[in-house]
C-alpha cells in the first residue's frame, strides 16, 4: 500500500500543483477491457463514453442527443429505424465514420465468435438472438448500410427503449481496419482509434488510464479539458485521502458511512442524485441448499433494508423491495417482496422456520453460507451486517473477497458460489432492463443459472406486445414471479454520491449517472 501510495504520488505531482490541463477524474474500478464488444461494467462506460460515439449520445444532464447520426426515421409499425450520419464525423485517424463501421460493429458483438457477455442487450434487432447463436449469418442481423452515410436498422418486434439502446457501450462503432490488423489488440495505446471527444493516450494498469481529446472529433473546439486520467478508486476511504490532498478531481463513489461527514468536510462538493441501480445478492440456484426457495426466503426475510440504506449507508441508498425501482418508464409500480410490513421479530420467527421446514437449525446443523463480494467499504460494511443479521437466525457466514475486475469476471465464467454481491445500473428506463438478468440462459448477467419457463415465457410474451399497458402488465406478473422466486434478494436501490472538486465545472447529477467529459471544464 505505501508503495502504490508513493507511486500514486509521484505521478500525479505535487499537491498543491494540479495540473491545469489534465482532469484526474476517479472511477470506480480498473476496467477489466476496453473493448466496447465485451465490456459490462459502470466504470468501463464511464471510460469508452469518451473513447466512442454512437448513433445517440448524452449531453451534459444525461438527455438524449444527437451523437454520430445527425437525425433519424421511424417506420410506423416501429420496426424499421434510417439513420442519417454526420458528414463531418472522423475516427481519430482521419478515417470518415460510415454506415458500414456500425455494420460491421453490431455483426462483431452478436458473432458467437466474440463471446460478447452483453449480447442480448441487442436481441431486439432483428435475428440478433439466432446470429448470436450461431444458427444464422452475421449477414442475417437486422442490419444494412445501403449509402455511405446512411444506416437501416430492423427489429425483430417495437422496442420503447430502441434509441436509448444506441448509446450504449455495446452499440458503439469500432473501426474495422484496426481490429482487422490488430485483433484483440485493437485496443492498445498505439493501436486504438476511436471516434470520440477523446483518444487513447496511455494505460498504467491498476493505476490510471490516460485519454487525450481527439483532434479528429467533430466538436473539438468545444471539448475544453485536453486530458482526463481515469483513476481506480475502489478503497474509497483511500480514494477520500487522494481527494482531500488535491490529487484526485472528482471521485464517482463515496463511503457511505461518511456522508455527514464528508458534506461538513467539503462543503457544497458532496453531490447525490438520483439513479436507476439495484444492489442485490444472487443465490446459487444451481446447486443445494440455495436452490430451496424456502432458504432463499428465510435469508431474505431479516434483511434489515431500512438500516442498510439509512444508517450505514447514510441515506446515499434506498431499501429494496422490489427488483425494479419505482419510477421507471413503461412500468407499473413493481410488485413488492412479502412481509415488508410485518414486525421484524415476526420475519425472524418465519425465517426460522423456514430454515427448519429445508432441514437447518440454530444449534446442531446451521446454514452455513460462503458470501462473496467486491471489496469497497460499503461493500465490506454491507457484508459485515447482513452477516449479523443472517446470525441472528443462526446462520453462520465466510466471507470472499476480491476486487471488482476479478469478483464479476469469476460469475460470469461459472465460477462456484453460494451468494454473491450483485449490483446493476439500468442502461435505459424501462423494467426490462432489470428483469432480462434473470432469464434462463442469460448465464454471463445470471450467475446463479436462474431458469424458471413460466418466467422466460412472460418476457417473450413482452417483448412481442406492442400494447405498452399490456406490456407493462407482463412485466409486472414476471417481476411477480422473482419476488416470489427470490434467486436474487433485492437490497437496495442505488442513488449516485460523489465528491466534484471546485476546480472541475459542468458537473450534472442525472438519472442515468452519464458525466461525458467533453462537457466538463477545469476552472483556471
Amino acid at each position: 500500500m505505501g508503495g502504490a501510495a508513493a507511486l500514486t504520488s509521484a505521478l500525479a505531482g505535487p499537491v498543491d500543483a494540479a495540473p491545469a490541463d489534465l482532469y484526474r477524474r476517479g472511477n470506480d474500478a480498473d476496467p477489466e477491457t476496453l473493448d466496447p464488444h465485451k465490456s459490462s461494467t459502470v466504470a468501463e462506460a464511464h471510460i469508452l463514453r469518451d473513447l466512442y460515439e454512437g448513433l445517440l449520445t448524452y449531453d451534459y444532464c444525461g438527455a438524449l442527443i444527437p451523437g454520430a447520426a445527425t437525425h433519424w426515421t421511424i417506420s410506423d409499425d416501429g420496426l424499421t429505424y434510417e439513420f442519417t450520419l454526420r458528414e463531418d464525423g472522423r475516427w481519430s485517424n482521419g478515417d470518415p465514420v460510415v454506415a458500414a463501421d456500425f455494420v460491421f460493429a453490431l455483426r462483431r458483438i452478436l458473432s458467437p465468435v466474440t463471446a460478447a457477455k452483453y449480447a442480448e442487450v441487442l436481441f431486439p434487432l432483428k435475428n440478433a438472438r439466432a446470429v448470436n447463436q450461431g444458427t444464422m449469418p452475421p449477414d442475417a442481423l437486422g442490419v444494412a448500410a445501403p449509402e455511405a452515410r446512411r444506416l437501416v436498422l430492423t427489429l425483430e418486434q417495437p422496442t420503447p427503449y430502441m434509441l436509448e439502446l444506441l448509446t450504449h457501450q455495446t452499440s458503439l462503432p469500432v473501426h474495422p481496419p484496426t481490429v482487422a490488423r490488430f485483433g484483440d489488440a485493437f485496443t492498445r495505446p498505439g493501436n486504438s482509434v476511436t471516434n470520440g471527444p477523446y483518444r487513447l493516450r496511455d494505460v498504467v494498469p491498476n493505476d490510471r488510464i490516460t485519454l487525450e481529446r481527439n483532434p479528429g472529433f467533430y466538436a473539438a473546439a468545444d471539448v475544453a479539458i485536453p486530458r482526463v486520467a481515469f483513476l481506480p478508486t475502489p478503497d474509497l476511504s483511500s480514494a477520500v485521502r487522494r481527494y482531500a490532498a488535491g490529487e484526485i478531481d472528482s471521485l464517482a463513489d463515496l463511503p457511505g458511512d461518511q456522508i455527514a461527514s464528508l458534506k461538513a468536510r467539503f462543503p457544497g462538493q458532496v453531490a447525490l442524485g438520483p439513479a436507476l441501480g439495484l444492489y442485490a445478492l444472487s443465490l446459487n440456484t444451481s446447486k443445494a441448499p440455495f436452490d430451496d426457495v424456502r432458504v432463499r426466503r428465510a435469508l431474505s426475510l431479516v434483511i434489515d433494508r431500512e438500516f442498510l440504506a439509512d444508517k450505514l449507508w447514510g441515506g446515499t441508498m434506498m431499501p429494496a423491495y422490489s427488483l425494479c425501482p419505482p419510477g421507471l418508464d413503461n412500468a407499473r409500480p413493481p410488485p413488492e417482496l412479502a412481509g415488508r410490513d410485518a414486525l421484524p421479530i415476526d420475519r425472524e420467527d418465519e425465517a426460522r422456520a423456514l430454515l427448519a421446514a429445508a432441514g437447518f437449525t440454530e444449534g446442531p446443523r446451521p446454514l452455513r453460507v460462503e458470501y462473496r463480494f467486491n471489496v469497497s467499504d460499503n461493500n465490506r460494511n454491507t457484508a459485515l451486517a447482513i452477516a449479523e443479521m443472517w446470525r441472528g437466525i443462526g446462520v453462520e457466514t465466510r466471507f470472499v473477497y476480491t476486487d471488482a475486475k476479478t469478483h464479476f469476471a469469476y460469475l460470469r465464467d461459472g465460477g462456484d458460489f453460494d451468494v454473491a454481491r450483485m449490483s446493476w445500473i439500468a442502461d435505459y428506463s424501462d423494467p426490462q432492463n432489470f428483469l432480462f438478468l434473470l432469464e434462463g440462459g442469460n448465464d454471463g448477467l445470471n450467475p446463479g443459472r436462474y431458469a424458471n419457463p413460466a418466467y422466460d415465457a412472460l418476457m417473450r410474451r413482452a417483448a412481442a406486445e406492442r400494447e405498452l399497458g399490456t406490456r407493462a402488465d407482463l412485466l409486472f406478473a414476471a417481476e411477480t414471479i422473482i419476488v416470489t422466486d427470490l434467486p436474487w434478494i433485492p437490497v437496495m436501490h442505488t442513488r449516485t454520491k460523489a465528491l466534484i472538486a471546485p476546480r472541475l465545472v459542468g458537473y450534472h447529477p442525472n438519472l442515468r449517472n452519464v458525466v461525458p467529459t467533453r462537457f466538463l471544464r477545469l476552472a483556471p
